[in-house]
């Protein structure tokens, strides 16, 4: 068992990040980003995460249960402990999970030298202008669970490390490689400059998803729901759809994502 730091109080500097969590959702933690839950603790401690923990900050009666997940904690990294009292002080709301993490940025690659990087037979999904936070971490889990080669947002999609879309991806965000930035046509010119076919989703589609063969180097492109990817967008690629019962024509933005990574992995 690691050491364990107790606090005695909710006003302790060493927990600084930690405080007032949902407020500071809204403006950013200055690299930082939280994690909760103990399915996405159990990623952020194994060798599958990216990313480097600060710091874990958990309730004292949670401590007992954790021996396994915490035996994996890094050698030095500080594992606070607080009462259910003193940790809803920190939070600003109760948590009831009574598991929570501070995960550094660190240097991350711009998009141009993350698909630089990719191999010779990459698929990579492309979200545009998603800006609930479910769906991004519905799209992160989906990229993880087929072994999407990266992600790419453009900056009107919200961040893959917010805190709920860590914890619906369930630490998908922290496996996955992502870079969000530029804009919608930005990143379909450096995709179509490294050679790959754009295939993005649409309920108007010309080809039907078994239809199609992946190519060697596939983008996945994903539009928010109610408007989809913008006719501009959808004139640069080859559209795909996904049949379903006449009178339904639309799917949650993940769900189909999901769908599709699954054909496109599974070599339908």
């Amino acid at each position: 068992m690691p050491l364990l730091i107790p606090l005695a109080s909710s006003d302790d500097p060493r927990i600084e990040p930690y405080r007032v969590i949902k407020e500071r959702d809204l403006v950013g933690r200055g690299g930082r980003f939280i994690v909760e839950g103990r399915t996405v603790l159990d990623v952020a401690l194994s060798p599958r995460n990216r990313f480097k923990l600060e710091s874990l900050l958990l309730a004292e009666s949670r401590v007992h249960a954790l021996g396994e997940l915490l035996a994996q904690a890094p050698e030095g990294l500080p594992i606070y402990t607080a009462s259910q009292a003193i940790l809803d002080g920190i939070t600003g709301f109760h948590i009831h999970r009574g598991l929570l993490g501070v995960g550094l940025r660190g240097e991350m690659p711009s998009m141009a030298e993350l698909v630089a990087s990719l191999p010779e037979e990459a698929l990579v999904v492309v979200p545009l202008g998603i800006t609930n936070h479910d769906n991004v971490g519905g799209i992160m889990r989906n990229a993880a669970a087929f072994g999407a080669d990266a992600a790419l947002f453009d900056f009107a999609s919200c961040d893959p490390l917010y805190r709920k879309a860590i914890r619906v991806s369930v630490g998908g965000s922290l496996v996955v490689p992502f870079a969000r930035e530029g804009s919608a046509e930005a990143i379909l010119d450096l995709l179509a400059a490294h050679g790959f076919e754009l295939l993005a989703l649409s309920p108007a589609g010309a080809a039907t998803l078994g239809e199609i063969r992946r190519p060697k180097r596939a983008a996945l492109l994903l539009g928010a729901e109610g408007p989809g990817l913008p006719e501009s967008i959808l004139a640069r690629t080859r559209t795909v759809r996904i049949p379903m019962r006449a009178g339904f024509d639309s799917l949650n933005v993940a769900t189909a994502g999901g769908i599709a990574l699954h054909a496109l992995t599974s070599g339908r």
